[in-house]
């Protein structure tokens, strides 16, 4: 089942009004704003990183309350960054939470030789094939390969994997009507089927 991101009542974020208001505020340089905005999408960052850190193994060593702080600081550390919203904010948070997993498997011992890889899961996210597990970094590699001919769709599926962002939420931080959401969904599926199934058929 999907997670929501912007549609959950959570009291914490204390409404998308103040994230939009803030994240404005951090977009023109104000220092107190990356304080103000954390407690309101803490949250949000944490349930998006332990979700993308259930689909590794159980020792891993990277925690979800490291990653999200180290997600954080990446985000509002960009710089000239023009925060469109909150959907948006989340849009990118979930591709820092992708390069910062793709890192950590990169430098883990655990690669080399392709060994013992981490395995990332695809039946509930990408629905290929619930009997394959692919490796984070072969993901990783295959939706690079997809971004370089297609990168909305690219962009649909991180959300989705590294996210759980709905249709909905992708429409509205890539500005786009949920039915081209569904069709970049549908055609970003059977790509990656056909880069990343037969390998592990």
């Amino acid at each position: 089942m999907e997670k929501e991101w912007s549609r959950r009542e959570d009291p914490s974020m204390n409404g998308t009004t103040d994230v939009t208001r803030i994240l404005t505020e951090l977009s023109g340089g104000s220092p107190r704003a990356a304080d103000e905005l954390f407690p309101l999408v803490y949250d949000e960052l944490r349930r998006l990183a332990s979700k993308s850190l259930r689909s590794e193994r159980p020792d891993h060593t990277l925690q979800a309350t490291a990653l999200v702080h180290e997600a954080y600081l990446r985000l509002v550390g960009q710089e000239n960054a023009q925060w469109r919203g909150r959907a948006h904010f989340l849009a990118v948070a979930a591709q820092i939470v992708r390069r910062i997993l793709v890192d950590h498997a990169r430098s883990s011992k655990r690669l080399r030789r392709g060994g013992d890889r981490a395995k990332v899961p695809l039946d509930n996210v990408v629905l290929i094939s619930p009997q394959h597990d692919y490796d984070i970094v072969g993901l990783d590699a295959a939706l690079t390969r997809l971004a370089d001919q297609m990168p909305r769709q690219a962009r649909v599926v991180e959300m989705r994997f590294f996210g759980g962002a709905t249709h909905e939420e992708m429409a509205e931080a890539l500005r786009v009507t949920t039915r081209t959401i569904e069709r970049d969904w549908r055609f970003a599926r059977a790509w990656l089927f056909r880069e990343l199934g037969p390998a592990h058929a």
